[in-house]
């Protein structure tokens, strides 16, 4: 006797990704829904528009085409494949002619000579150096008032501190 056919005829099978997904949803395990969702991957390339027909994402190129159906058909596919050959010459294009770019202007750095070189050297930082006390000040010069003042506030800081924390523990 032969083996046993199942007879498939009455399910009918997911016609794309997100009827695909739904099924896949119900599965009973977390590893069911994830293999069941990666067999819809497989399957369908293309994804739903809103308004309908499908449409597919080309990773390569970063760029969605509209299809007919939920796979490209061969003269899609076609038309997405020469889209990529050209995608791909324009990037080499462009990178060519970065590189050149960059070319000519290392070899306009070379043939300049060194004192028209607009290349900024950052300049060292000194310090200013403190005055002595009393010592080359106006009279009422913020300069020379201002060691003064601020030594004062420090003084105030201490003094309220001080007071702020007898009160906290008292």
């Amino acid at each position: 006797m032969p083996p046993r056919a199942q007879a498939q005829w009455w399910s009918r099978a997911p016609a794309d990704f997100e009827e695909c997904a739904d099924k896949a949803e119900k599965a009973a395990t977390r590893e069911e829904k994830a293999s069941q969702l990666v067999e819809c991957n497989a399957k369908f390339a293309g994804r739903r528009k809103p308004g309908g027909g499908y449409t597919y994402f080309d990773f390569m190129q970063n760029r969605s085409f509209d299809i007919v159906g939920p796979n490209p058909t061969p003269e899609e596919q076609k038309k997405i494949d020469e889209q990529y050959t050209h995608f791909l010459d324009q990037e080499r294009q462009n990178r060519i002619a970065a590189e050149a770019k960059l070319r000519a202007k290392a070899e306009q750095q070379l043939l300049q000579p060194a004192s028209l070189r607009t290349e900024k050297v950052p300049l060292p930082v000194v310090m200013p150096r403190p005055r002595p006390k009393g010592v080359g000040c106006a009279q009422h010069s913020f300069s020379c008032d201002w060691p003064r003042l601020s030594e004062s506030l420090k003084d105030l800081k201490k003094l309220f501190g001080a007071q702020a924390n007898k009160q906290k523990r008292g």
